[in-house]
């Protein structure tokens, strides 16, 4: 599942977002956000699947950072996470 990122530097770290899904991280380097990022977005698929909740779930307009403060974006990217369906009878 191919899924939107953002990354925002804050002071001392940097704030990783996926809009697509409302879910965020945080990591002392740009890199670390991301793969942060990835893990907690895993996992929230995860509990949702597991919950027979949505997956999908985006942010309103309202709140996205992108939308209402895009100046503060320091990067923008795809993140793939990966989505294994198990059915157990």
């Amino acid at each position: 599942m191919l899924l939107n990122c953002i990354v925002i530097k804050e002071d001392n770290s940097y704030s990783s977002l996926c809009p697509d899904v409302d879910v965020a991280s945080e990591g002392e380097t740009l890199i670390e956000a991301k793969n942060n990022l990835i893990e907690a977005v895993s996992l929230y698929i995860d509990s949702a699947i597991e919950s027979h909740l949505p997956i999908i779930r985006t942010i309103p307009d309202s709140e996205n950072p992108a939308i209402i403060s895009p100046e503060i974006i320091l990067d923008r990217s795809n993140i793939k996470v990966n989505v294994d369906v198990e059915e157990y009878a």
